[in-house]
């Protein structure tokens, strides 16, 4: 646009129509040229992949979900799972921005299929079900369910609080919850873990079943371990995934698995593990 808008002084009075019919020309082909090189920028910094918001990766999480994703004293999301996707925003050449939304429409992939986000980052478990609408990552994290207890139940098993008439508790919408129902409990059910731990505090049930790191995180507070016990730990089989929508761009798609093998290898997964569990992979249960 610039070389043709130029004033040009001095030139012949017949030749100003040409001008200004070049003038008119090259505006039309900069506004599409400045499309073109704005897409391309724009790809170009995020890797290539289509991003929802451009320049930044739109993450979904439901916070909080300590350790894998909560606030700090600050108000910063901060976790395992944020320090993971800060891996693949690094190597699209973007940031990172969290919106925080109902586990429910993460796990159902309806936040992902209505672009409110590219991935979503938030403990999710990989199921068949889940799969139906969600295009998931290479698994990221080997997760397994636990019991966690008011002290002198006397549980050591589900079948000690089906034995007992212990009230049992779930998160709705997990994994977890899932799990004890195919074992003949009907649970109360809470919406997220907070509310679900305070119901346990409050006597309003014995027992809880929560993932496993969410448990240990929890008793590394005085003040519940002072209370509480963990009784069980259920191998149950699960690994989490990212999730992105069902037809994801496959640059997305390719570059979040590389990432994650790439950190396996380099022993930055390794770090970041240890950075949130204070122990290496494999020792957690």
């Amino acid at each position: 646009m610039a070389l043709w808008s130029m004033k040009r002084h001095g030139i012949a009075a017949g030749a100003l129509a040409l001008t200004a019919a070049l003038t008119l020309s090259a505006c039309g082909s900069d506004s599409g040229g400045t499309d073109t090189a704005s897409g391309d920028a724009s790809a170009s910094a995020a890797g290539g992949a289509k991003l929802v918001n451009p320049g930044k990766l739109t993450v979904c999480t439901n916070v909080p979900y300590e350790p894998f994703q909560f606030k700090d004293d600050s108000g910063k999301i901060v976790g395992f799972d944020v320090d993971i996707v800060d891996l693949v925003a690094k190597k699209l050449g973007v940031e990172q921005e969290i919106v925080d939304i109902d586990f429910a429409v993460i796990k159902s992939g309806a936040a992902m299929a209505t672009n409110k986000c590219d991935l979503a980052a938030a403990g999710m478990t990989i199921t068949e079900e889940r799969k139906a609408n969600i295009t998931f990552s290479d698994p990221y994290f080997d997760a397994t369910q636990a019991l966690l207890a008011k002290k002198g139940t006397g549980a050591t098993s589900l079948e000690d609080v089906k034995a007992k008439g212990l009230k049992l508790g779930a998160q709705a919408s997990t994994t977890g919850l899932d799990y004890v129902k195919k074992q003949g409990f009907d649970p109360t059910e809470y919406a997220d873990s907070p509310k679900e731990l305070l119901a346990l505090q409050a006597g309003q049930a014995d027992v809880i079943v929560q993932d496993l790191p969410v448990v240990l995180t929890w008793l590394k507070k005085p003040e519940i371990a002072e209370k509480f016990e963990l009784i069980a730990s259920l191998d149950t089989g699960e690994q989490y995934g990212l999730g992105m929508k069902k037809d994801a761009d496959p640059v997305l798609v390719k570059t979040v698995n590389e990432e994650l093998t790439a950190a396996r290898s380099n022993g930055t997964y390794d770090e970041i593990f240890m950075k949130w569990f204070d122990k290496k992979p494999g020792e957690l249960g």
